[in-house]
């Protein structure tokens, strides 16, 4: 599957630079230009259906951080590494400034070159790397495609869309843009930087997925670890490369995807309900005292997450899971982000052009083709 995170690379930033053009030009996050586009009712389904993917999502990556911390530290149990690592990150939303947690999160994306570290260590042969990384590869059995709208379920993923567009509107208002009147319309400067940003951003996390990939394929599977029932599976793997640091680079790199994506998770959330439901004050920039409505959502989200734990859920099963419900959220998803997009009479004359409505339509049928396949097959 390597060849999907060449392909998904534009379609990633292509949608993501709409969600972020969006935010900057109407003024607003995305759940809240989805509430004046299409039917309310309808507006209400997508908010629950992403909200639930998010909380669902929120506790595997929970379960997957806790598992992994247990495998260093294994005198600390894995429902208090569950309940320290809650606890830190509802201090930190609470406590901490929108710059300061920025910042940390950026910081924290160090972590994800463990990846790519592992992928060089072990020497592929980068010729028939190179090869799959270029040549379209597809199987039809329900496992593999299964696993398809997975990957793609982790890289076009709803979160993000909310979580872009909100941000944009959150580093407006950090510049002191309050009002909805002086946040509409962006010139074409801040086009042009929102377009580096994201397109940069974008093409670093597809890298990091194929080194990702590039490291299972050259670690599990070669060592026939085909069904990884717990985070111990996985790391041993490693342990005839790195030896006893095997269990610390792994737990790296989980823990450090888990702490970037969990506040994105239920921030998001936070920011579909406080669009949907026209909160008076919400948003990260807010001190919790002045958006408490904001900020309890952002917690239950977390609590919820942290209470997924306690029953016991499969951290495995449950990523592997949580990516697909949202490679299936993400077709409808899709199509309401273009058709907002493409709107001169919302975007002016920053609609979306035809090469990058292409992209973006293309995104649109691979992930409600292979979603579709996953259910016929």
């Amino acid at each position: 599957m390597l060849w999907l995170a060449f392909i998904t690379t534009p379609m990633m930033a292509v949608i993501q630079g709409m969600c972020a053009r969006i935010g900057m030009v109407t003024g607003e996050g995305l759940a809240a230009n989805i509430r004046k586009s299409i039917p309310l009712p309808l507006a209400y389904v997508v908010a629950a259906a992403v909200i639930i993917a998010n909380t669902f999502n929120a506790g595997a990556d929970f379960a997957g951080m806790s598992a992994s911390a247990n495998l260093v530290v294994p005198e600390i149990p894995v429902l208090v590494w569950v309940t320290f690592f809650g606890a830190l990150l509802l201090v930190t939303i609470f406590f901490c400034s929108y710059r300061v947690i920025a910042s940390t999160f950026k910081w924290l994306t160090i972590s994800l070159f463990s990846y790519a570290v592992t992928a060089f260590w072990i020497k592929p042969d980068w010729g028939v790397v190179l090869r799959a990384f270029v040549t379209p590869h597809i199987q039809f059995s329900r496992d593999w495609v299964t696993t398809m709208v997975g990957v793609l379920g982790t890289t076009i993923t709803p979160y993000l869309f909310f979580w872009q567009s909100s941000l944009e509107v959150e580093e407006e208002k950090s510049m002191g843009r309050t009002t909805l009147a002086e946040r509409r319309g962006a010139t074409e400067a801040e086009i042009t930087d929102s377009h580096f940003d994201v397109n940069t951003g974008m093409i670093f996390s597809n890298a990091i997925m194929a080194f990702i990939i590039i490291t299972t394929a050259l670690t599990l599977y070669v060592h026939h670890k085909t069904h990884i029932a717990t985070a111990q599976d996985a790391a041993e793997a490693l342990k005839p490369l790195v030896g006893h640091f095997a269990s610390l680079l792994f737990t790296l790199g989980i823990v450090g995807t888990g702490l970037l994506a969990i506040p994105a998770l239920v921030g998001s959330s936070a920011y579909v309900v406080a669009e949907m439901f026209k909160f008076r004050r919400g948003g990260m920039n807010e001190p919790p005292s002045r958006a408490k409505r904001f900020y309890g959502v952002f917690a239950a989200g977390l609590l919820i997450g942290v209470a997924m734990c306690f029953v016991r859920v499969d951290p495995i099963r449950a990523l592997y899971y949580a990516a697909v419900l949202n490679g299936v959220i993400s077709v409808p998803l899709i199509f309401i982000v273009v058709r907002i997009a493409s709107n001169s009479g919302i975007m002016g004359k920053w609609s979306s052009s035809l090469l990058a409505k292409g992209w973006a339509w293309l995104a649109f049928i691979l992930m409600g083709g292979a979603a579709v396949a996953m259910f016929v097959l």
